[in-house]
């Protein structure tokens, strides 16, 4: 049976970019996250379900929001009667250069419509913060400084604009240092650009360089050295968080 959630009051946090936005950090069966009637997702189908990791096999597949939303919820910025809705956004492999995040693209404008359908389930439903970690995909096709940088300002601030949240809390991620490091050339012109846009719109840019990749941590037994293992993404989330705090405090 499906569920009416237009007398649910939502904090709609948004969650973009690419795939370790979307989530490909695997780690053991150890503290799974526990779903709970706080959290919800609003997924790419528009279905809103709970939120929740995947289990695949031994192993358990997460997100960087989860913790987010926990830390969100232990701070005691949820009020009373409210709950948290994750729009989650985030397709991995996709950038600006392969025209999939560009303002007339398909997951741009995807996005757009999933914050808008959340913000009409109810009128009391509000944006609290914009989530990004986004690039590896433009680094690959050489994308130079001065276009990333006018890519994701311009991404910005379209969502603030047309949502009318001129300062919506927009926090943005380092790569995985151990695939980085190993291709700084083409990564250093697109992070420069992430930090600045950070800066020209009052964001955070948080630093990663200690976020061991899934490789690191060997718990594929592959050489998946570009995405965050799952304790790293709990500790992004959690790195996220802090950075989130920060601009609220800021701007009060």
């Amino acid at each position: 049976m499906l569920r009416n959630f237009a007398d649910d009051h939502f904090d709609i946090i948004i969650q973009a970019g690419q795939s370790n936005s979307e989530g490909y950090g695997f780690g053991d069966t150890q503290n799974p996250y526990t779903p709970n009637e706080k959290v919800w997702y609003l997924n790419a189908d528009f279905t809103i379900t709970l939120a929740t990791e995947w289990v695949c096999g031994n192993l358990i597949q997460s997100n960087f929001s989860l913790s987010f939303a926990r830390q969100y919820i232990s701070n005691g910025l949820l009020e009373e009667g409210r709950k948290i809705l994750i729009i989650r956004a985030a397709v991995g492999g996709t950038g600006f250069l392969d025209h999939r995040w560009g303002l007339k693209d398909d997951l741009f404008l995807r996005m757009m419509e999933m914050i808008k359908t959340a913000l009409e389930l109810n009128k009391n439903n509000r944006l609290v913060a914009f989530l990004w970690h986004q690039g590896e995909t433009d680094a690959s096709l050489n994308a130079t400084y001065e276009t990333h940088h006018n890519n994701l300002l311009t991404l910005v601030n379209t969502v603030r604009e047309t949502f009318n949240c001129p300062e919506l809390p927009f926090i943005a991620g380092d790569f995985v240092a151990h695939w980085k490091n190993q291709n700084i050339a083409i990564c250093e012109p697109v992070i420069n650009a992430i930090k600045d846009v950070c800066k020209a719109v009052n964001g955070r840019f948080v630093l990663t360089d200690e976020l061991l990749s899934n490789a690191q941590t060997k718990a594929l037994n592959s050489d998946d050295i570009i995405h965050f293992s799952r304790d790293s993404l709990y500790r992004l989330g959690e790195k996220y968080f802090e950075a989130f705090r920060e601009i609220i405090s800021s701007v009060k």
